[in-house]
């Protein structure tokens, strides 16, 4: 069988760095992505690029139709494309929390139907959901875009069982913080959207944080995610879920630890550290919402 791998997301980042690595492992891979322009390095490389928007389904049954008309069939799914949309919830118009949606979980659902015949036809495959610590831990601000990372952990173990009697694995690959564009575009969708209302002290104080926690020194590169993918990918019995880079593990354990009023007390107080470059005083930690 030949190893044929689709990538999403991959212009930049986790899915730039994944193409790279599957492509080292002996993959033919298709780097899919809106901005085509970005993936001239990955087309020397020897990567076969798809343009694909994830919230167009006529580009998605697209890019599909071209891999099956190469008639190599399909063994790996790589959903990794997302954005990260914050703001506070009164504030996202609901037009922008559909897009989110889209781009972050219908859209992976939907390659998945449309690929899943080639995988069942084989016998064999691996699809893999790209998700996040943030489909286990919560944050403010947050919402739409950890209500798509939460769905999609739900969607991974309900397939997981559904695909098996077809020889075809679903693994969950969550990531910490990676150096990649996440952490700013997520500032400054928080700063457009909250940071001129009633929420802006505390919805600034908390894009800070964001717009810096990807470039931390415990944020790790892009290719620790590749790795954990292509390690998945070749396993005889993959995990079903790989949490890596960034603090993950250590994040996941804090979470499973703390009662969910500790872990929002934790959560402000990082905030507040962002600001005043020290932890939150103990008042302001009983009380979040009180301006600092």
């Amino acid at each position: 069988m030949h190893k044929v791998a689709l990538v999403t997301g991959a212009s930049s980042g986790i899915g730039a760095a994944t193409v790279q690595r599957l492509m080292q492992d002996g993959f033919t891979v298709y780097a899919a992505a809106r901005r085509v322009g970005r993936m001239d390095g990955l087309r020397r490389a020897g990567a076969r690029l798809l343009e694909l928007d994830l919230t167009d389904d006529a580009s998605i049954v697209a890019a599909v139709a071209a891999i099956e008309e190469a008639g190599q069939g399909l063994s790996v799914l790589v959903n990794n494309a997302g954005y990260g949309s914050y703001g506070a919830l009164e504030d996202v118009p609901l037009a922008e929390a559909r897009r989110q949606f889209e781009v972050n979980l219908f859209g992976a659902a939907r390659l998945i139907q449309l690929t899943l015949p080639m995988m069942r036809a084989a016998r064999a495959g691996t699809i893999v959901n790209v998700t996040s610590v943030g489909g286990k831990v919560h944050e403010p601000f947050g919402a739409w875009y950890h209500a798509t990372k939460f769905a999609l952990e739900g969607l991974s173990d309900c397939l997981r069982m559904e695909v098996a009697p077809f020889g075809v694995r679903v693994v969950v690959i969550e990531p910490g913080a990676i150096k990649t564009e996440w952490g700013g575009i997520a500032h400054e969708s928080l700063v457009e959207r909250s940071g001129a209302s009633d929420y802006a002290p505390w919805a600034r104080r908390h894009a800070g944080m964001l717009a810096r926690a990807d470039q931390a020194s415990f944020g790790s590169p892009p290719e620790v995610v590749a790795g954990a993918i292509a390690r998945a990918v070749a396993a005889r019995r993959p995990r079903t879920r790989y949490a890596v880079g960034g603090g993950a593990s250590v994040i996941l354990a804090v979470r499973r630890v703390l009662s969910d009023r500790a872990f929002d007390r934790l959560m402000w107080a990082g905030s507040q550290a962002e600001r005043n470059e020290r932890s939150l005083p103990a008042k302001a930690a009983r009380d979040p919402v009180s301006p600092a």
